[in-house]
């Protein structure tokens, strides 16, 4: 049984099988007998047909694991202009002769609607297009509904467009609110997705419109199949969460950071919330501290108030409040791209400081409601499954022993409980590193996290990830030192296999179908029962080197440094 304040706070939908309508009408059709006859002669005639041979290399295929490398956040200027293509086409076909398969690209709101509503410029994206398509690559966009700035690894900044930030002007609970009131202008709060507040448009009509001219004004590039992947961004640095840890209000690493939920939007609906639940006196927490505080520092963490009863409505709320978010505008992006040969897919943070306290503080004020006993990661798999997305995550490169003991990290067992979690709803996914990083340990670990029970020299893997996106193109990565190892490490993800331009050799490539049915309250609330992780390997069986390897590449250098 549900409790009722679960049920009056679950908000999303259906997991069912979808089935084609003609399919189901013919099945209706058709009798009994007629059923038997066609399905025995179905199985006779498969039972008759010899089996495909393969070769060697074709099932080593069905292990190989595509790689993205992302493009430098400034490739098109906030003014909307593609600077520099002669200096970016030397790169790119850098990457292609190094086996990479693509790119992504962040496609950044602020830029492309900028001059006014519905006032969509998208010719520098065009020509960015061109030159990926011209250099042989394989192109994943992200519709980045975020601001560029305030976030680790942010080097430029692109803000919102101006005529959302004049709105946020007179009315700043547009925007993500902390208790003391700090607004954060990074991503339009969810507690307005639904509220007409932009020249007549919802937020999520704004994104659902982009999204629209984004298809209409790419179509060729779509049909080419030049684009493999629409990641659509639902958060702070694209990433489905609220913007619990932002460094440009102060926030520094391991802080738990704070809930976000303080504009007059979510705090009017938190209210509505608590007093259908019949407790009208309940308000936010006002005891979860600052964003550089340890849990043990504060009465919400360090106390268990989020075990007590309003602490736990609370945390559902906050955490379905997102799950909603994610829910409802995904769904208008599976209809913007419908029936294109594309994957959508979401990013969640691997937000891994903390996961190994009893609390998980700093997962909880992002959103994740996520507890030794509670599993905060699949209901979004869950989610992700009724629109057919791929669940992106991040920190694959990360291991315990890297970390600091205090910040209690654990991005190992976060990385395997959220992956399996994504492969027990039998949704794809994918990953990338939220550092940049150039050593083999690094290489190694992700290697391991995209296949952890290694490859099949018989056909598919145990378990794999779908693709990995490599942060980030740039200088330091086609040093000669670096990019001899990253290219030893993209023939590693391929299993030692030659680059491949056919991606339906080793996944699939379907025309996207429309969303599932919402999902009952029971189905999502499930998926919130702890379930084993499957068994990781302790090491790749495609290393591409130890501590050996390392040491011969030091002295190699110094070497070379020396004598020229």
């Amino acid at each position: 049984m549900l409790k009722k304040n679960e049920q009056s706070l679950v908000l999303i939908g259906s997991r069912k099988t979808s089935r084609n309508p003609q399919a189901i009408a013919t099945q209706a059709s058709t009798s009994e007998p007629e059923r038997k006859a066609k399905s025995s002669f179905y199985s006779l005639n498969q039972k008759m047909q010899p089996p495909t041979p393969f070769s060697g290399s074709e099932k080593m295929l069905a292990n190989y694991v595509p790689i993205y490398v992302m493009l430098q956040l400034e490739v098109i200027s906030v003014d909307n202009v593609f600077e520099n293509p002669a200096g970016l086409e030397k790169q790119l076909k850098q990457l292609r002769e190094a086996g990479v398969d693509g790119v992504m690209l962040d496609v950044w709101w602020g830029i492309v609607e900028s001059k006014g509503p519905k006032q969509y410029d998208w010719s520098a994206y065009r020509s960015l297009f061109q030159l990926v398509k011209k250099c042989g690559l394989k192109l994943q966009v992200v519709m980045s509904f975020h601001q560029c700035g305030g976030n680790v690894g942010d080097a430029v900044n692109i803000p919102l467009p101006k005529w959302v930030l004049d709105v946020g002007e007179k009315d700043p609970d547009i925007f993500y609110t902390n208790r003391a009131g700090t607004r954060d202008v990074e991503y339009l709060t969810l507690g307005v997705d639904n509220l007409p507040l932009f020249s007549g448009r919802t937020a999520v009509e704004i994104y659902s419109d982009y999204m629209k001219s984004f298809r209409e004004n790419m179509t060729d590039f779509l049909e080419a199949e030049l684009i493999t992947d629409i990641e659509v961004g639902l958060g702070p640095a694209g990433e489905l969460r609220y913007p619990s840890y932002p460094q440009n209000q102060g926030w520094v690493f391991p802080g738990i950071g704070e809930f976000q939920c303080y504009d007059g939007y979510l705090k009017a609906d938190f209210k509505e919330a608590a007093t259908k639940a019949g407790h009208l006196e309940w308000e936010l927490p006002d005891d979860a501290g600052k964003y550089n505080d340890t849990p043990g520092a504060t009465k919400f963490f360090g106390s268990k108030g989020y075990l007590t009863e309003k602490g736990k409505f609370f945390l559902t709320w906050y955490s379905n409040k997102l799950l909603s978010h994610g829910d409802q505008i995904l769904d208008e992006a599976n209809k913007a791209f419908l029936g294109c040969k594309v994957k959508l897919a979401a990013k969640v943070s691997g937000i891994h400081w903390w996961y190994t306290d009893d609390s998980h503080a700093a997962e909880l004020t992002a959103g994740f409601y996520n507890l030794n006993d509670r599993d905060g990661y699949r209901t979004i798999a869950r989610m992700l499954s009724r629109h057919y997305g791929v669940l992106n995550f991040t920190c694959l490169e990360m291991r315990d022993s890297e970390q600091s003991a205090d910040a209690k990290c654990g991005p190992q067992e976060l990385v395997q409980q959220v992956l399996s979690g994504g492969w027990r709803e039998d949704i794809e996914v994918a990953g990338e590193n939220a550092l940049s990083r150039y050593d083999r340990a690094a290489y190694n670990q992700i290697l391991l996290n995209a296949r952890p029970n290694g490859v099949n020299r018989n056909g598919p893997p145990k378990l794999k990830m779908s693709g990995l996106t490599y942060l980030r193109l740039g200088d330091d990565l086609l040093q000669k030192k670096n990019f001899k190892i990253f290219k030893t490490f993209v023939k590693k993800l391929h299993a030692d296999q030659a680059y491949c331009p056919d991606p339906r050799k080793y996944g699939k490539v379907i025309a996207l179908e429309r969303s599932k049915p919402k999902i009952p309250i029971e189905e999502l609330l499930e998926a919130t029962k702890p379930i084993k992780p499957f068994p990781f390997d302790k090491e790749t069986d495609m290393s591409v080197g130890g501590a050996l390897a390392e040491s011969l590449d030091n002295l190699f250098n110094t070497i070379t440094s020396i004598f020229g």
